[in-house]
């Protein structure tokens, strides 16, 4: 599903209205309405983060909607791509 059906489907679930998710992003209704829609891409990395606390969806989760690793993953990179692999490997044997 894309990050933002999973993030409309949660804020409409827990009755948050557009504009009250908006103002508590700080970001502008219109914009966050272009990311539920899909017209924009995910948002920034603090704001998928802080989306994530609003609506209660595990923050790695919503990182994986956003098709991208958390930060604290990224700074890892080779480690991530290495434990990947070994546990693919595992699966496949």
């Amino acid at each position: 599903m894309p990050f933002g059906d999973v993030v409309r489907a949660r804020r409409t679930a827990l009755m948050i209205s557009l504009n009250d998710m908006a103002e508590r992003l700080g970001i502008s209704p219109g914009y966050w309405s272009r990311v539920e829609r899909s017209i924009e891409g995910p948002p920034s990395d603090e704001l998928v983060e802080r989306v994530a606390a609003i609506l209660g969806i595990p923050m790695d989760e919503l990182f994986i909607e956003a098709k991208r690793l958390p930060p604290d993953m990224r700074q890892d990179m080779g480690r991530v791509v290495l434990a990947y692999r070994r546990l693919r490997a595992m699966r496949l044997r």
